[in-house]
């Protein structure tokens, strides 16, 4: 938009140059032309009298006006006939012009062309009956005069373009201002940042658009807060009567001796435990949403080692290793906030062992990448098409593991969401070998390890 603000602006300012500068140029160069005409028409006049006269006197009058015209002046004096006077000025080539003076007593007037004027002007007046006088008149110095006219309204139109151009930059800039304070809000919400809001500034009808876009935002952000509270209250809330509901079937279980009704119960107690990974998944999600805390720096190696002691007893019941690859040398400290770190891996891992095969090896690594650190979880399962890739964050959105989907589906959703927060990313790739790499990179923090 401020490309075609200044554009126009510019065409205004030009067509403005065009209406008023050009015609002036015109009546300057028609005034040129005119005035010379006139002067050299006026000073073949004077000599035609002098050599009208005939007399001794006039003759050297008309030598002494002519000469001194040819030094002064781009002008020729030619006379005919010579004769007695005024023997030393050259004598016209016969031509029509000549004809038209000595027979017809004509003045005329040749400009050598149709188009402004040619090489030279002449100008032919009879001498009352007794010949003729021309001029010759060099025009090379009314054309350098032509050039000084329009070269000086060119380099002045140029220079008011520029200067317009300048001018325009700042008045679009200033006019769209408010267009890209709204852009920017856009954005803002777009990204997912509910409390961003517009000034209301610039002319009446960006202010009363900016006034109802921030009273929506505000609409926006209330329910959406609504929103989100209710899930960590309903999910915080369903914690309770789960945990109550497993200790019932365990006990259950326990004095229980008909297999089939332990089978029955075994099955409920398993869809209860997924039911409270769901809830907790939930809660951290809504938790994480919310931005209810804030980055701060956080030693990466300390919380991965710590993690992965927590899963290697269970990956151990199945044969899995977990590998850890890290540079002795590098002791990256990231910017996250407090049990984001805990829930990715937690979430990253529990997948990665849902889907390796018994024997199978889960590899971890962490290396350090200027401004970023990179947190990468292989493992060795099926992996993913591109399909499942660009679905596999979407909530609720379960793929085809090797040990069954008893996920909740929100488990990619939440890290997402907590990276993100803490301003990193997550991709997922194909491992080398087969199977799926999810990489993590985290913002380096300022108070690094080394």
């Amino acid at each position: 938009m401020n490309r075609q603000l200044i554009r126009s602006y510019i065409l205004l300012v030009a067509v403005a140059i065009l209406l008023f500068t050009v015609p002036v140029a015109f009546t300057l160069t028609k005034q040129l032309r005119d005035d010379t005409e006139l002067s050299v028409r006026r000073e073949a006049r004077t000599m035609a009298l002098l050599l009208g006269n005939g007399d001794t006197i006039s003759c050297d009058a008309l030598e002494r006006v002519a000469k001194a015209y040819g030094d002064e002046t781009p002008g020729d004096v030619q006379v005919t006939p010579t004769g007695t006077c005024a023997p030393d000025l050259p004598e016209p080539a016969p031509d029509a012009a000549l004809t038209r003076a000595v027979g017809r007593d004509d003045s005329t007037t040749d400009w050598g062309s149709d188009f402004i004027w040619g090489e030279r002007l002449e100008v032919t007046v009879p001498a009352q009956g007794r010949g003729a006088v021309r001029i010759v008149y060099s025009t090379s110095g009314m054309t350098d005069r032509l050039w000084q006219i329009w070269g000086f309204r060119a380099g002045l139109a140029v220079l008011v373009l520029a200067a317009a151009a300048a001018i325009g930059a700042v008045a679009a800039r200033r006019i769209t201002r408010p267009l890209r304070e709204l852009n920017s809000m856009a954005s803002k919400f777009s990204d997912g940042d509910l409390t961003a809001r517009s000034p209301v500034t610039g002319p009446p009808e960006t202010q009363t658009l900016a006034r109802t876009l921030n009273q929506g935002a505000e609409r926006l952000d209330t329910l959406v807060a609504s929103q989100r509270i209710f899930v960590a209250d309903a999910s915080h809330q369903l914690r309770t009567p789960l945990t109550a509901l497993r200790l019932s079937l365990d006990n259950i279980a326990d004095g229980v001796d008909d297999e089939f009704v332990r089978e029955d119960v075994e099955q409920a107690t398993a869809e209860v435990v997924r039911m409270s990974r769901l809830v907790n998944d939930l809660l951290v999600l809504a938790r994480a949403e919310a931005k209810v805390t804030a980055a701060e720096p956080t030693p990466l190696p300390e919380v991965v080692a710590e993690r992965l002691a927590v899963w290697r007893p269970a990956a151990e019941e199945r044969g899995v290793r977990i590998a850890l690859r890290l540079d002795a040398d590098e002791r990256p400290v990231v910017s996250a906030s407090p049990g984001h770190l805990d829930q990715v891996l937690d979430n990253v891992l529990s997948n990665a062992l849902e889907v390796s095969p018994d024997g199978g090896t889960i590899t971890v690594r962490i290396e350090s990448r200027g401004d970023a650190v990179t947190l990468a979880v292989l493992d060795e399962g099926p992996g993913m098409s591109d399909l499942e890739k660009s679905r596999a964050f979407d909530r609720f959105w379960r793929g085809q593991g090797l040990t069954g989907r008893s996920g909740s589906g929100l488990g990619l959703a939440v890290v997402k969401q907590l990276v993100s927060d803490d301003g990193g990313t997550v991709t997922l790739a194909d491992a080398p070998g087969g199977g799926l790499k999810v990489l993590i990179s985290l913002r380096a923090s300022q108070r690094s390890g080394g």
